[in-house]
C-alpha cells in the first residue's frame, strides 16, 4: 500500500510473487485470523491529490492505494479532510461549486476525473453511504428497486430478483420479507433504514462501496450489525469506511490512513498501513499520538 505523500514508481502488482502478512484483529467482536496480501491487487488510486474550496487548500499532496476485496478504513481527527477524500472517489465533490480537485484518481486504472468520463458510470461503479440513513419516502421495494430503474430496468420478474438479492446482501431480508413491498422505509428502525441504504447501493451492482461514517448515530446493537455487515461484504466489493471510532477501525478494517492537520490547516496523509501496524507498531510518531489517544 502506498502511504508516502511522495511520488513513487509504478509497480506492476500483477508480477509481484503473493507475500502474504498474517494480520491479528478483532473482527465482531472475536478474536480472529485473516490473511491480507502485502502486495494485495490495487483497486483504486489516488496520487498527489489537492482539493481546495475556494482559495482555501483543504487536503493537500495525498498519494495512497486502496486494495480490492479489503476494507480501508480512513481515520484522524475532525476537519482534516478524510470524507473530503471520499469523495474524491466517486466525484461528489464535483458537486460543491467552491471545489477544486488536483492530482489523479483512478479506478481500475482509468483516471475518473477525465472530462471523457460521466460522473454518473462513477457513481454507478462506486457507491456511497452516508453518514445517516437518508431512505426514500416510498417503500422498502421501491427504494431499492429505485437505482435499477434509474438505470432502465423494466421488468418486474428481474427487478424483485434485484431487490430481494439486494435485502439478503444487505442482512435485512428476514426482518422486512413480510410486508417489504407495502412498508415504507421510512418506518424502519435507525440501524435498519442504514442497512437499507445499503441494499440500495448493493441494487446498483457497484464495484467499491464508501462508507462515511456509517455507524455514528446507530446505537451499540445496530452499529454491530453494521459492522458484521462490512465483514461479510468484504469478498465482493471493495470498501472504503470513514470513522472516528478507533474500535470500530481496528475491527472492521483491513488497512487503515491516518490523516492529520498541518500547520497550515490543510489536511494530509501522515501513514496508511495494515491496521494491525497502524495500531501497535505505527512507524509516525504523530499516528502513535493519535490512536493512543495523546491528542485527536
Amino acid at each position: 500500500m502506498t502511504a508516502n505523500p511522495e511520488p513513487s514508481p509504478e509497480i506492476d502488482m500483477t508480477t509481484l510473487a503473493p507475500s502474504p502478512t498474517v494480520v491479528r484483529r478483532p473482527e465482531i467482536g472475536v478474536a480472529q485470523t485473516r490473511v491480507v496480501e502485502a502486495d494485495a491487487p490495487v483497486k483504486m488510486k489516488m496520487h498527489d491529490v489537492s482539493i481546495w474550496y475556494g482559495e482555501k487548500r483543504a487536503v493537500r499532496d495525498v498519494t495512497l492505494d486502496v486494495a480490492s476485496n479489503a476494507v480501508t478504513a480512513f481515520i484522524g481527527p475532525s476537519g482534516c479532510g478524510k470524507s473530503t477524500i471520499l469523495r474524491c472517489f466517486d466525484r461528489m465533490n464535483d458537486l460543491i461549486p467552491t471545489a477544486r480537485v488536483q492530482g489523479s484518481v483512478t479506478l481500475d486504472g482509468q483516471e475518473i476525473n477525465d472530462a471523457a468520463v460521466p460522473a454518473v458510470e462513477i457513481r454507478r461503479r462506486v457507491g456511497l453511504v452516508f453518514q445517516r440513513p437518508n431512505p426514500f419516502p416510498m417503500s422498502i421495494y421501491e427504494n431499492v428497486a429505485y437505482g435499477p430503474r434509474r438505470q432502465g430496468i423494466k421488468d418486474r420478474r428481474t427487478l424483485d430478483e434485484i431487490v430481494e438479492r439486494s435485502l439478503r446482501r444487505a442482512a435485512i431480508w428476514d426482518e422486512v420479507k413480510d410486508e417489504f413491498r407495502k412498508k415504507s422505509g421510512l418506518s424502519l428502525s435507525g440501524g435498519q433504514q442504514q442497512r437499507l441504504c445499503i441494499a440500495r447501493t448493493l441494487a446498483t451492482d457497484p464495484e467499491v462501496i464508501l462508507m462515511d461514517e456509517p455507524a455514528s448515530s446507530l446505537d451499540p446493537i445496530a452499529t454491530l450489525r453494521i459492522e458484521e455487515l462490512m465483514a461479510e461484504l468484504r469478498s465482493n466489493y471493495t470498501i472504503v469506511i470513514v470513522t472516528h471510532n478507533m474500535q470500530q477501525a481496528s475491527r472492521v478494517s483491513d488497512f487503515t490512513a491516518f490523516f492529520t492537520l498541518g500547520e497550515d490547516r490543510a489536511g494530509y496523509l501522515a501513514e496508511m498501513d495494515a491496521t494491525a501496524r497502524i495500531f501497535t507498531n505505527p512507524k509516525e510518531r504523530v499516528t502513535e499520538d493519535y490512536v493512543s489517544g495523546r491528542f485527536g
